[in-house]
Formats: C-alpha cells, sequence, structure tokens
C-alpha cells in the first residue's frame, strides 16, 4: 500500500485491497494475473447461439472460453449470475458451486470490476437469455476501485472527459462512437488506396509553420539550438512531394494550433490532406463526396444521418454553389459587380459586417459569407468562388482573377472540407507570401510568412494539382451526433 495512504482510501478501497490480499495469501494466486487465452468473444456466442433454443443447446457440444470484467454481480450461496464484459460486448455467465468446488470462490471474492476467465457450456435460461455454465473460472486482474455506478453511469462531463477509461466503461455510447470512429478512419484509408492515392508522412516538428493562417505551439529544438513550431497544417511538405513526382499522396495525423477552444476546437486535431497531381478543384469534389459517402457507409446503410435534430443525406450529389450567388440569394448584396474597397465598407458598414483596417473586398466578402450565410446551409453543399485575399495558396480562376478554384464543403451550418486547384507558379506564390507578410506586419498574427524552400521547390516544377483538408474529428461528431469535438476526441485537452 506504499502507493497511497491507508487513511485517504474510501471504505470500498481498503475492502478492495484486503481482498487482494486474500487472494495472494489465502488463495495462492497472483491478484494481477497472467496470460489467458480465449476462444470466443461474447458477441460471436449471441451470434452462434442467441436463436437456438434450449433443447438445441443442450444437445451441442458447444464449450467456450471467455474473458472480461465483471460489470453485474447476482445472487449468493450456492449459484451466481454475473455480466461479463469485452469489447464486443456483455455475456451472462451462470456459476455453481456443486460444479466449481474450490474453484467456486473466485467468483464468489470478485468485485465488479474485477477481471476474470471462463470456460463452460453455451446454455438458454428459462428468461431465453444465452448463458455459459461455467465449468472452470480463471483469475486475471484486482480492481481495487470501485465502477461509476451502474445505473446513473458517469454523468460529470469533466470527469468524462478527463478520465476516459471511465466514461468506456459506464458509457455504451460513448465506447461505440469511438469504434465507430476508428472504422470510419479505415474506410477513409481504404478509399484513398483504392483511388491511388499513397499514404505518407511529414514532419510535425518544423522549422517554420506553414499551410494555414494560425499560430503554432513553439518549442526548443536543445541540440541544434533553434526554435521549433508543432505544425499547423501537412500542406507545404505533401505538396514538395507531388514536386518529388509522387502524384498522389495524402497523410492522416495531428495538427497542432495555438488557439482558442470551443465546442468544435481542440488544440490537437486530426485531418487528412490529399494531394493529386493533374487534378483541379472540381475533380477534388468528386473525391470528396467520395470519402464523405465511404466514412458514412460505415453508419448508415442509406448514407442518411441524423445531426442535432437534421436529416442530413450524404447518398445525393453534393449541391456546388458560387459564393457570391450564395451571398445574394441570403443578404442581397451582390458582389459580382467590380467595386472599391470604400464601396464594400460601405455595404458592410449597411450590414452590420465587422472589418479589419487590413482588409480588401475579398475580405469584406467572404465576412459576408461567414456571418450571413454559413449557418444557412444544411445539405451537403460545395462553395466555391473564394476571394484570392482568403486564399494564399489556391489558384486563381481563369474567368474571374478576384476569386480563386477553391471550395469548402458545408454541411449544418458547419464547415467540413476545404480544398482547391494549388497555386503552383513560384512567381505568383512569392508574391502571395510577401502579401500575407505584410498583413503579419499589419498586426495579423496568423497570416504566413514566406517559406523560401517550398518557394524553391516549386521553382523545380509543380504539375497542376488538386489538393483538399478534411477535419476527420468534425467528420466523426457529424456521423455520430455528437455536439462536441471533445466527445469524439479520447483525450482531449483540458486545463
Amino acid at each position: 500500500m506504499a502507493d497511497e495512504n491507508v487513511n485517504e482510501m474510501n471504505d470500498q478501497m481498503r475492502v478492495r485491497r484486503q481482498k487482494m490480499e486474500a487472494i495472494r495469501d489465502d488463495l495462492g494466486l497472483d491478484p494481477f494475473g497472467k496470460r489467458f487465452e480465449r476462444t470466443d468473444l461474447a458477441k460471436d456466442i449471441h451470434g452462434k447461439f442467441d436463436n437456438f433454443s434450449v433443447e438445441e443447446l443442450e444437445s451441442q457440444d458447444n464449450r467456450v472460453t471467455i474473458a472480461g470484467r465483471i460489470v453485474g454481480k447476482r445472487g449468493a450461496g450456492k449459484i451466481i449470475f454475473a455480466d461479463i464484459r469485452d469489447v464486443s460486448g456483455n455475456i451472462q455467465v451462470y456459476a455453481k458451486r456443486d460444479d466449481l468446488g474450490d474453484n467456486y470462490a473466485l467468483i464468489k471474492r470478485a468485485d465488479l470490476g474485477d477481471f476474470l476467465g471462463f470456460s463452460g457450456k453455451v446454455m438458454k435460461t428459462e428468461a431465453g437469455e444465452t448463458t455459459i455454465l461455467v465449468s472452470q473460472i480463471t483469475w486475471l486482474s484486482k480492481a481495487l476501485r470501485p465502477l461509476p455506478d451502474k445505473y446513473h453511469g458517469l454523468t460529470d462531463i469533466d470527469t468524462r472527459y478527463r478520465k476516459r477509461y471511465l466514461d468506456l466503461i459506464a458509457n455504451d455510447d460513448s465506447f461505440d462512437k469511438f469504434v465507430k470512429r476508428s472504422k470510419i478512419v479505415s474506410a477513409i484509408r481504404n478509399y484513398m488506396d483504392q483511388n491511388h492515392f499513397l499514404e505518407v508522412e511529414t514532419p510535425i516538428l518544423q522549422t517554420q509553420a506553414g499551410g494555414a493562417a494560425a499560430r503554432p505551439f513553439i518549442t526548443h529544438h536543445n541540440a541544434l539550438d533553434i526554435d521549433m513550431y508543432m505544425r499547423i497544417a501537412t500542406e507545404l511538405y505533401l505538396k514538395r512531394l507531388i514536386v518529388g513526382g509522387m502524384e498522389r499522396v495524402y497523410e492522416i495525423g495531428r495538427i497542432f494550433r495555438n488557439e482558442g477552444m470551443d465546442p468544435k476546437h481542440n488544440p490537437e486535431f486530426t485531418t487528412l490532406e490529399s494531394y493529386a497531381a493533374y487534378m483541379d478543384f472540381t475533380d477534388v469534389m468528386d473525391e470528396t463526396e467520395g470519402i464523405f459517402k465511404a466514412a458514412a457507409a460505415v453508419v448508415s446503410d442509406d448514407l442518411t444521418v441524423n445531426y442535432q435534430g437534421l436529416d442530413i443525406d450524404l447518398g445525393k450529389p453534393f449541391a456546388r454553389r458560387h459564393m457570391f450567388d450564395l451571398i445574394k440569394e441570403v443578404t442581397g448584396v451582390d458582389f459580382w459587380p467590380a467595386m472599391d474597397l470604400e464601396e464594400a465598407r460601405k455595404l458592410a458598414d449597411d450590414n452590420g459586417i465587422h472589418y479589419e483596417e487590413y482588409w480588401g473586398v475579398g475580405h469584406i466578402a467572404y465576412e459576408f459569407f461567414d456571418d450571413k450565410v454559413e449557418s444557412t446551409i444544411v445539405q451537403p453543399t460545395f462553395v466555391y468562388g473564394y476571394p484570392v485575399e482568403v486564399s494564399p495558396l489556391a489558384k486563381k480562376n481563369d474567368d474571374d482573377p478576384r476569386v480563386t478554384d477553391r471550395f469548402e464543403l458545408f454541411i449544418a451550418g458547419g464547415e467540413y472540407a476545404n480544398a482547391f486547384t494549388e497555386l503552383n507558379d513560384p512567381i505568383d506564390q512569392r508574391e502571395r507570401f510577401e502579401a500575407q507578410a505584410a498583413e503579419r506586419a499589419n498586426g495579423n498574427d496568423e497570416a504566413e510568412s514566406i517559406d523560401e524552400d517550398f518557394i524553391e521547390a516549386l521553382e523545380h516544377g509543380m504539375p497542376p494539382t488538386g489538393g483538399l483538408g478534411i477535419g476527420i474529428d468534425r467528420l466523426v461528431m457529424l456521423l455520430t451526433d455528437s455536439s462536441t469535438i471533445r466527445d469524439v476526441v479520447l483525450f482531449p485537452t483540458m486545463k
């Protein structure tokens, strides 16, 4: 008990410590067990035997071996029923002292939360529940703390996020969300692999943060005596690989941004970024739609999901709308005609739109969309025609140089993907970086700085390329009807 003062324990913890010692001293067993080989999971047993009758099960040789945590226990004296949970679900076991002899002491002494192994024959109870009639019990591990109340679950939000292991034990919905998250990511990988994209890894620690407008986390490399940055995007390194001839690459990885937190933002989050040579942003729309449909198929046969009370149809073709058209439809303000900065500012003033001194017309047009339009989009919609001022890495549109060949995907009032025909002109790229640097000098500390190595890479030649970024956490939120990112990140950042 050296790790914790006995006076600080509650009564349940003291009793559990005493039981641990009794297992060791009276039964001669290691309270924390060793390797155990099982033959079946709970879900497999239910799948094989739930439809069998009592008589059919009695006539079969259906011995199984399972292992898991005790989450329910009933009975005393000569018989005990217990609910055993493994990764696949719950199964009931039925232990009789007359069948088990001294081995019966193991389940009798066990507390909720302890891990045991069971071998026995599958049977049906009078109530028709598939159950294992136990013939052998193996002690596996002692739980020294009690589980959360099984009737109320783990309802304290702060504890759910800080102690996710308790949340997973107590809340089946939470456990299911993270299983779905894993399957969603696997489905995305499978889709990308089938479409001939190569999965790669790029640096998390970088000497220059770039590829997005965001504040980085800064650290220091002692051996090199230089400051380094946790990456805010994977973009610029992935584009270097396109220059190197890889043609189709993607990365699913963690991004770090030293910014505020809210229901859709965590300082550490997961993105998918992909780049494909010889594609443009319209091709990437097709790619994005395919990814979302593949992910939705994990949770819905008809690709329809309910998110916060809204029925979202991911099975139909996604709408494609120009930003200026949407602004005009929703607000009546028309950004199609050319206008100077003073005209744009007056429109902003008249419509209650905030703007900064360094903003151009494109910034103001985008703010109209962000403030007035974005929240009105419910069904999956690709919004394209983003102004140059807010798209420093995207290629200008051939027909309207005020905007870029960029889109974002909006669903249920939120943004789920960002993509564009990549800027592969190193001269134009330098000018964009310089414009960003000027913004930085004028107070925008999220603006990009000039990345000379990336420009040099572009000068070696990058083919026309379509790029895509998807927030994996937000996609999982959508597909699991989660209102906060903390519900889909296993260990969210906490104060």
